[in-house]
Parts: C-alpha cells; sequence; structure tokens
C-alpha cells in the first residue's frame, strides 16, 4: 500500500500544474486578444467590454462596467471610444427611457468573430475528442475556476 504522502505529493503537484496550465492559457488568450485588437484598432480593454455587451447584452453602462470590474468614469472613456468607431451603439433601455443600454452592432460582431475563427475552430476539435462526462467535468472546473478567481479579484 502506498503511503498517503505520496498520493498527497502527486495530487499537490497536479494541482500546481493545473494552475500552472491556465496561467498559460490567460498568456496565451490575452497574446490572441492583442492580435486581434491590433487587427482592429482595439485594446483589450475594448474586446473585454464589447465580449461582456455581446453575451450578456444588452447591457447599462453600469452593469458593464461591474461585469468587467472597471471604474465608471473608466468606463464612461471606453464607451465614447467604442461608440466613436461603430463598435458599441447606445440605446433607450425599452424598460426604462431614462436609462441607455449598449449593444453591439450585428456586422460588428460578425467581423469580430471571424478573427476568432481559427481558434474556435481549434477549441471545437479539441472538445470533439472529449465524452459528455469529460465536457460535463471541464465545464464544472471552469466554471468554478471563474467564480474562484472573481471572488479573489473582489477580495483585493
Amino acid at each position: 500500500m502506498e503511503p498517503v504522502t505520496s498520493s498527497a505529493h502527486r495530487r499537490r503537484q497536479t494541482g500546481h500544474v493545473i494552475k500552472g496550465d491556465l496561467r498559460d492559457l490567460r498568456v496565451q488568450l490575452g497574446m490572441l486578444n492583442r492580435h486581434v485588437g491590433a487587427r482592429l484598432g482595439l485594446r483589450e480593454v475594448d474586446l473585454d467590454c464589447l465580449d461582456l455587451v455581446g453575451r450578456h447584452g444588452p447591457l447599462s453602462p453600469g452593469a458593464l462596467a461591474r461585469q468587467a470590474g472597471l471604474h465608471p468614469a473608466t468606463m464612461t472613456g471606453i464607451l465614447d471610444r467604442l461608440e466613436r468607431g461603430g463598435w458599441l451603439v447606445r440605446e433607450r433601455d425599452p424598460a426604462d427611457r431614462r436609462s441607455v443600454v449598449l449593444r453591439v452592432p450585428p456586422d460588428r460582431a460578425r467581423e469580430i468573430a471571424g478573427l476568432f475563427t481559427v481558434a474556435n475552430a481549434a477549441m471545437d476539435e479539441l472538445l470533439g475528442g472529449c465524452t459528455e462526462d469529460e465536457l460535463q467535468a471541464i465545464a464544472g472546473f471552469l466554471h468554478r475556476a471563474v467564480e474562484a478567481v472573481r471572488t479573489a479579484a473582489t477580495d483585493l
């Protein structure tokens, strides 16, 4: 029978490998976003905001600031720049005409998505090799990892 310390050591080592791989993934995603941003004339924070509005929108400027972890004053400058470039539109909120919501115009969303085609195809191929149980485990882990990092960022 193996000593418990050997099992605990392997578990710790595997945890270090996973955390290292997540950090490497963060770097690679950042590099991809910088390349896409350079092609479109956008900053990384711009792409982050457009991604959040595209996936969760329409959003109010305040909701976007909270989701992006940005100060509302910083958000105003970003939104002004994105609106001037035609990347984002501000519209009256149909539920409350006194406020505005943000959305990404469909043609701009397609333009951005087109630059992620190769990366998305690579991810589709990778996921295609997984069983349904593996996909569920990966999805669950990633969801919990996002929440753990969100909590850590909030606690700073």
